[in-house]
């Protein structure tokens, strides 16, 4: 087992390297900095006093090397347009999208895994088309479609939730159902799938044996079971959401880490843009190290890989 958690730590450590190697590239690559950030009617002398200011005008080997070394030091740079430390930024805006990408695992995994647990117990009939029918429409249906949905019919037209802004519980509602939809299809198939094989295990029709009630079966020994590989994929879910939650919060007004990355890219804000990806990127990672070791944990099997 300690093999395998350093080999994931390992390959962890690398992904996180060539994110940060990306996340400082991509803004060099989509053009100058300098003139984006000195703006539209910028003089030439007022782009290279920007470029000299920000230290734009050295190699890009040392620009990086600079940026990483803060990054380290857990300095994220600052704000031009804002006049804040990155860091400060996202400390505010931060904790809007995790409210809102555990919110939406939360109401995916309420939905999916009965929906699951139902399509499995009457597998080919029409309840079990019915619930691969709702499951597969938060896949075809795009979130923020999804989302507009729901702003006009429960927040225009019936008035019962708000549909602007995060400032109380009942703000999360609609959104996170709208990105928390997306992710139903993938948990419903894998909660299925998995309590189909283990209703023909062995430790199952044992019980069955016994005369246990069928409800006990279910719950106690097929769904706990069945369960394991979710716990692992809610890990990564919960990564998705965290970097997808740009769209949604755009439709929303969610003043999140993905409201900042859209308002940031308009105003051409390179270091708050560097430090987004640099830490949503790292995240993922994270969460995705996180579901191999608790695959590992749940599946002795997969340490040897």
């Amino acid at each position: 087992m300690l093999g395998f958690v350093i080999q994931r730590l390992a390959i962890t450590a690398l992904v996180v390297a060539v994110i940060s190697v990306i996340a400082f590239s991509l803004v060099h690559l989509s053009g100058d900095p300098a003139a984006a950030m000195a703006g539209e009617g910028a003089s030439r002398a007022d782009v290279e006093a920007v470029r000299t200011i920000y230290g734009l005008d050295r190699p890009l080997y040392q620009q990086y090397g600079t940026w990483l070394g803060n990054v380290v030091h857990g300095d994220l740079g600052r704000s031009h347009y804002l006049r804040q430390s990155v860091a400060d930024v996202l400390a505010q805006t931060f904790p809007v999208t995790a409210t809102l990408g555990l919110s939406a695992l939360a109401f995916a995994l309420l939905l999916s895994v009965p929906l699951g647990v139902i399509a499995a117990l009457r597998p080919n009939t029409l309840i079990d088309r019915i619930a691969l029918g709702i499951a597969v429409g938060g896949q075809a249906m795009p979130s923020f479609l999804f989302g507009l949905g729901l702003i006009y019919v429960f927040g225009v037209k019936l008035g019962w939730l708000p549909f602007s802004g995060a400032t109380s519980w009942q703000h999360f509602i609609l959104p996170a159902i709208a990105l928390g939809y997306y992710a139903t299809p993938v948990i419903m198939r894998l909660t299925r799938s998995g309590m189909m094989d283990a209703l023909q295990s062995d430790h199952v029709r044992t019980a069955q044996a016994y005369g246990l009630s069928r409800w006990r079966v279910i719950v106690r020994h097929a769904l706990r079971h069945a369960i394991m590989p979710v716990v692992a994929l809610s890990a990564v879910q919960l990564g998705f959401m965290l970097g997808g939650s740009i769209i949604i919060e755009t439709v929303f007004s969610m003043k999140g880490v993905g409201y900042l990355a859209w308002t940031s890219i308009q105003r051409s804000d390179i270091a708050v843009i560097q430090a987004i990806l640099l830490v949503i990127a790292t995240l993922y990672a994270l969460l995705t190290l996180l579901a191999d070791l608790l695959n590992a944990v749940l599946d002795p099997r997969r340490r040897t890989r």
